[in-house]
């Protein structure tokens, strides 16, 4: 089996560029083309990076027959480019969220079984460093709150945040919480847009932890943290410096000591490790870390906090969700 792995990008518009850029740096992979509708834009980025440009997904796999892509396009479009690009037998990373309905998501891991693909979910946050490092430390939390914070951008204005955003945090909640879900409850506004633009919600578990997510495109600080308390210590994650801090009381003969420590661990850009699994297990034919159930458990949660806000606005539900 060939160890460097032909790859495309469908989608080079602000995050599908450097979806391009970094197949470029990678060694074990060969950027061999670019496709966007906006064929202009197309070429832009495939004359900086030096490889042909293409007007649809179609054209890309004609001529170029890639082994792999990035699917970097609306979120309404995922379903229809994946299939398409399973169905030539192409492995596909899509990026989140990994469809606008669940059963769509079912429908692609059904192909993806079928075919024996590789198919990834784009949830970035989980190759963090910060991240990485405490998905091996936490260990029991018992209350866990992400805030996802920052100023409006007209940049993004075809979803809100719960797409946008909050389906990060939900993602590496669920990821640190194993037990199935026992309520949500969620609120939100729109406040810019036709979209929420701030969003609430809360997660109990049936093993008793409790989840509180905040996340707003309306506000004038940044922030992109997580606090995960447990009996014994208080861990607060950095996603934008990839930093963390571990607080924690020891009982001494003279009161309780505070201890603060923060771990040194080594850091890369998120999206390079992302795109590197991704080529490794198309290369070793291993499922990935971020699969298409989890894309699929994430979605389904970000759809309930959806109805909620838009469907019902002022009132807090209760619902059974299915694990």
């Amino acid at each position: 089996m060939d160890s460097v792995k032909k790859v495309g990008v469908i989608g080079v518009g602000h995050l599908g560029q450097h979806h391009a850029r970094v197949y470029t740096e990678l060694l074990d992979a060969r950027l061999v083309g670019v496709a966007d509708s906006d064929i202009e834009r197309a070429r832009l980025i495939g004359d900086h990076l030096g490889v042909s440009a293409y007007a649809s997904l179609e054209e890309l796999i004609e001529r170029q027959s890639p082994d792999a892509l990035s699917i970097v396009v609306p979120t309404s479009l995922h379903y229809e480019i994946a299939r398409a690009a399973m169905e030539a037998g192409i492995h596909v990373l899509v990026e989140k969220p990994v469809t606008t309905r669940p059963e769509e998501a079912e429908e692609l891991l059904r192909l993806a079984a079928e075919r024996d693909l590789v198919l990834q979910v784009g949830h970035i946050e989980r190759f963090n460093s910060a991240i990485r490092y405490i998905s091996q430390t936490a260990h029991s939390p018992i209350y866990l709150e992400a805030k996802r914070i920052g100023p409006f951008s007209p940049r993004i204005n075809d979803v809100g945040v719960v797409l946008d955003l909050m389906i990060h945090d939900i993602d590496i909640i669920l990821s640190l919480v194993p037990s199935p879900i026992a309520r949500i409850a969620a609120a939100g506004a729109c406040i810019y847009t036709d979209h929420e633009d701030i969003a609430d919600a809360q997660i109990t578990f049936e093993n008793g932890v409790l989840a509180h997510i905040l996340v707003s495109r309306v506000s004038e600080k940044k922030l992109r943290q997580l606090d995960i308390m447990e009996r014994q210590r208080h861990i607060t994650v950095n996603y934008e410096t990839q930093t963390v801090q571990i607080n924690r009381c020891v009982s001494s003969n003279d009161g309780q000591t505070e201890i603060l420590e923060t771990p040194l661990f080594p850091k890369s850009e998120p999206l390079k490790l992302e795109l590197a699994h991704f080529v490794s297990c198309v290369r070793d034919k291993r499922p990935p870390l971020v699969g298409i159930r989890d894309g699929k458990r994430a979605l389904e949660v970000a759809i309930e906090v959806l109805r909620q806000i838009h469907d019902r606005p002022g009132e807090v539900l209760e619902r059974e969700a299915t694990a």
